[in-house]
């Protein structure tokens, strides 16, 4: 018997001699990783570079992921898909092509019809294949943010021994990469990255030929199977930047016990998932939460990725999925942070330090940032909205490093006076968005809120070289200003700045009152920007109209008042509740407005948020429930989370394995520190 893989020949002869296995016994789960089966469907052959019909899985931050082929001609997996290049391409159909042949020649197993069960978990990927005579069990698991490693078990169930042969082959599509044979490996460069690839044979004696410079063949040597018996086999996939070291990673590769990095990964996941199940609140216990749950964390998961070119801390893509996603956004990566807070305050930390590291010397922060600028450029033209001190609080009230907030409080505090230098056009103490290069476009996008109706006949004004303004004030801008003053006081009393603490609750204070008399319209019940001088209020019911009750600005009055309009099934208690404008407005268009009517489940938690600041529990359970249960697929298995959703059909609208989707879904389901 195979030496490596002693510690699971139990497991597959019960696997390939009692037919159908049954899910706890096959690879020892526990339990919250087991609560991950399948939560996402990953199955799907792709037929071309840019083919986005399935879903990909990866882990550790790796630039690169797989699916489980839906046209199985093979042993092997889907991909891998490339996130080292242009904005995601597939590098082959299916690179490690795993085949048997008999010592004639003759294949041995009919793929398609041997495949037993195909799963997927946060911590790695599987497939049985059976039939009377062979059985093969293939797992995929990472090892780094560089490499993935997949394991090939074969078992003899006949009575009688068996002489095979092992093969594997694969096809590059025309991506620019060419194959290249060095010792036991083959080498692939690409002509539009700097990223290169290395895939290892491990444990075995291979004999490999290329054909073009695009594909490659590799034969083992024969071996034979006693009747029960098992052989493993071991490829090791990486594709790795260049300010990383190929030969560390290749030592670490050689050291490999796939046992041992298997359960490493499992109680990886298993310690993640517990830390969210903890914290859930009590109203959402039951097993259905526990499995959306581990559905947002693998969301968040598999958009994760090492720092890599111009990116010099690991954070989170919006979607993986969508193309122009393929970068860091600043109000993402402040919303990631604290659903990452939850489970791996680290992963937060760094998604936090990865846009202040673009922060200029103003204060400003970027809007978003990107791997490779020869693709796309870093986006200064705006900034987004002033959410990162609750990030940093959040953080901290996970995890009170003290060094972080000593590092991020200096920083943060130059970014929020930078608002009140370059986003204050008449220096009233209330802020409005704007843009650095004097655009009305960059501004809307400012916001975060890009073609809400409150900016349909907005104007630009300069305030001073590179800072212009939007010729009205903002109710979300100055509540989320009014917010922060009350976090950075948080995080001043941590450092002991006492004084500093004091004035920013001074500050705070007077902000708060000129938010409750500037923007709220009695007679609509409701917060609305205004224009400058704050006599004219810019009317049309939004999702900003509630961020003063999120900030704890509003008056008792006040958020009684927004919550009858909230709770109303005619404006925004509809089938996906708190969408991102009433949908009584004339201009509601949720397919056809980005901003105009589809639910952003950031708003919608924003909304909830706010009811619960007012004591509105019971409301906002009630919201939560009917929000949760309305947006399509998202109690279902293998169904992703979207961007956003339609607010009446509950369609998911947009982009795919969508991270702040799935962050918000981790905060509405646990306690408030």
């Amino acid at each position: 018997m195979d030496k490596y893989y002693f510690p699971c020949f139990v497991m597959i002869l019960f696997l390939f001699n009692c037919g159908q296995p049954k899910v706890e016994r096959e690879s020892r789960h526990t339990r919250h990783v087991g609560s991950a089966k399948n939560v996402l469907d990953y199955v799907g052959t792709p037929t071309k570079p840019r083919d986005r019909d399935m879903l990909m899985f990866s882990d550790q931050g790796a630039w690169f992921g797989y699916s489980m082929p839906k046209n199985i001609t093979g042993g092997g997996f889907s991909g891998p898909f490339l996130m080292t290049q242009e904005n995601g391409v597939w590098s082959s159909s299916n690179l490690i092509q795993f085949q048997l042949t008999t010592n004639n020649g003759h294949k041995t197993i009919d793929w398609k019809d041997a495949l037993v069960t195909q799963k997927s978990f946060s911590s790695h990927l599987e497939q049985v294949f059976t039939d009377s005579v062979l059985g093969v069990w293939q797992q995929l698991v990472f090892l780094s943010g560089h490499t993935a490693v997949q394991r090939t078990v074969v078992t003899n169930k006949s009575e009688d021994p068996i002489t095979l042969k092992a093969h594997y082959h694969g096809e590059l599509f025309d991506i620019g990469i060419t194959m290249s044979k060095e010792d036991n490996l083959l080498k692939l460069i690409s002509s539009k990255s700097d990223a290169v690839g290395y895939i290892q044979f491990l444990d075995e004696e291979v004999n490999i030929s290329i054909g073009n410079g695009n594909s490659y063949k590799l034969n083992t040597e024969d071996f034979v199977l006693e009747p029960g018996d098992s052989k493993s086999f071991l490829v090791s996939q990486t594709f790795i930047f260049p300010e990383y070291f190929w030969e560390k990673e290749k030592e670490a590769i050689l050291k490999i016990d796939f046992d041992s990095l298997l359960k490493a990964r499992q109680i990886e996941k298993e310690d993640e998932l517990k830390s969210l199940c903890l914290e859930r609140k009590d109203v959402f216990k039951d097993s259905i939460y526990h499995q959306l749950l581990s559905k947002a964390h693998l969301t968040l998961q598999n958009n994760w990725r090492i720092p890599a070119g111009e990116l010099k801390h690991q954070g989170l893509f919006p979607s993986y999925h969508y193309e122009w996603f393929h970068g860091f956004w600043s109000w993402d990566s402040w919303k990631h942070a604290v659903g990452l807070a939850l489970y791996n305050p680290e992963l937060a930390k760094n998604q936090m330090r990865a846009m202040y590291d673009f922060q200029s010397e103003n204060g400003f922060i970027v809007d978003c940032v990107y791997r490779d600028t020869t693709i796309e450029a870093h986006n200064y033209r705006d900034t987004k909205p002033p959410l990162s001190a609750w990030a940093v609080v959040k953080i901290m009230e996970q995890d009170s490093d003290t060094s972080f907030v000593q590092e991020m409080y200096p920083k943060l505090k130059k970014y929020h006076n930078w608002w009140y230098v370059d986003r204050d056009h008449d220096q009233d103490g209330l802020c409005e968005y704007g843009s650095t290069d004097g655009t009305i476009i960059a501004a809307k996008w400012e916001s975060g809120m890009d073609n809400a109706i409150r900016f349909d006949d907005s104007k630009i004004l300069k305030n001073s070289e590179n800072a212009f303004s939007l010729d009205q004030e903002s109710v979300d801008l100055n509540a989320y200003l009014y917010a922060e003053k009350l976090y950075m006081a948080t995080l001043a009393e941590f450092l002991k700045k006492n004084e500093e603490a004091v004035k920013w609750k001074s500050d705070a204070s007077m902000l708060k009152e000129r938010i409750q008399k500037q923007f709220f319209n009695e007679e609509d019940g409701w917060f609305y920007d205004t224009n400058l001088k704050g006599d004219t209020f810019i009317k049309g019911a939004g999702s900003e109209g509630w961020i003063p009750l999120w900030a704890k600005a509003a008056t008792a009055e006040q958020a009684d008042a927004i919550k009858t309009r909230m709770m109303d099934p005619k404006k925004f208690y509809v089938k996906v509740p708190f969408q991102t404008m009433s949908a009584d407005h004339p201009k509601f268009n949720p397919l056809k407005g980005y901003w105009r009517g589809p639910n952003w489940l950031d708003q919608a938690y924003f909304g909830i948020k706010g009811l619960r600041n007012y004591g509105f529990d019971k409301e906002a359970d009630e919201a939560t429930v009917k929000l949760l249960n309305g947006a399509e697929g998202l109690f279902d298995i293998g169904s992703p989370i979207y961007e956003n959703y339609h607010p009446l059909t509950g369609e998911g609208l947009n982009a795919p394995n969508f991270s702040w989707s799935a962050a918000h879904i981790l905060m509405l389901l646990t306690k408030d520190k």
